[in-house]
């Protein structure tokens, strides 16, 4: 007897304007096209030009009337970020839904950014930190619900201060996972700081589980000229039912980004054992997104590392200039 597909649903959208990361294949093409469904208006910024217009097309055919439009982002350029930023802004359209999904996966080789970051490091965590800066705000405006993309890698491991871009004993998954810890902490440190200041916006994570996505498949553009060990046996498991397909894999972002049930702080994922597939639902934070230090730490070394800076309260002014005084 076939299984029964996990699934939610999705309250109306209509009005509602979503920006996606990331979502020129894989999970946040399918998000992306469940969020048109449920009609919102998307705005999908992406790096490749032609994934972009091929993942319009395919928008439009599953949601015929869908309001989607593409524009440019590449994460891994400040600058790029900027001028997404500053074309939003001059749009001023605000925003309700920002799902940060984009992400880059263990480049064999050491890779920077044009602003001389590690890759993933620079795209998975400084660009969005950089996006978010950028589009305060039309998140305001929108009092958004911000949903920040981490991964299963973010259970162990930790952000590496000393040397955030593995400059020396470079290692790609350490790398990887640091970089979505890093981008987990600013998430919910987002979260702590809209509350505090009154931003109005709400700030969760979501990951997706384990499924046969692009992340490890070849990816010419990180080094990568042939699909990985690992994807390969992803997608086997994922034909025998034992990890996520796309189609699920996209459901706690969904969740967190639409639920009227999904709150700031929390994370959600699949439920199914080890919380590599099924249905999605609240999960405890990993242990390595626990630590509010951490969080600031992470908050204030991506403020010097992009140069964006956040609002800051009444109190952290005063302490600033005591701090300068002194």
């Amino acid at each position: 007897m076939p299984r029964t597909r996990p699934d939610i649903n999705v309250p109306a959208l209509v009005g509602r304007h979503a920006v996606v990361t990331g979502a020129s294949d894989g999970v946040g093409l399918a998000l992306a096209t469940r969020l048109a469904a449920a009609g919102a208006d998307l705005t999908l910024p992406v790096r490749n030009q032609v994934k972009g217009r091929a993942a319009l097309a395919a928008i439009r055919r599953a949601v015929p009337g869908a309001r989607v439009v593409m524009a440019d982002l590449d994460l891994s350029s400040l600058a790029s970020v900027a001028a997404f930023g500053a074309r939003m802004q001059e749009e001023g359209k605000a925003i309700h839904l920002l799902v940060n999904n984009a992400g880059v996966m263990t480049p064999p080789q050491r890779q920077s950014t044009v602003d001389g970051f590690e890759l993933q490091f620079g795209t998975n965590h400084l660009g969005h930190v950089a996006l978010v800066a950028h589009l305060l705000p039309l998140l305001r405006a929108g009092r958004a619900r911000v949903t920040s993309q981490v991964s299963v890698a973010a259970r162990s491991g930790r952000v590496n201060f000393e040397d955030p871009n593995w400059r020396d004993a470079y290692h790609g998954m350490k790398a990887y996972s640091s970089s979505m810890i890093a981008f987990g902490l600013f998430g919910l440190e987002l979260e702590r700081r809209s509350r505090a200041q009154g931003w109005g916006i709400t700030s969760n994570l979501s990951h997706p589980g384990i499924a046969p996505t692009s992340l490890l498949a070849a990816r010419p553009e990180v080094g990568r000229s042939a699909d990985t060990t690992q994807v390969r046996r992803i997608r086997t498991l994922s034909r025998w039912g034992l990890v996520g397909t796309v189609e699920t894999a996209l459901l706690p972002a969904l969740m967190a980004a639409t639920s009227q049930e999904s709150e700031g702080g929390k994370l959600y994922g699949p439920r199914g054992p080890g919380h590599l597939s099924g249905g999605p639902s609240e999960q405890k934070l990993y242990r390595p997104l626990r630590s509010t230090a951490d969080a600031a730490h992470v908050w204030e070394i991506s403020e010097a590392l992009t140069g964006v800076s956040f609002p800051r309260s009444a109190a952290d002014v005063l302490l600033a200039g005591q701090e300068k005084a002194s």
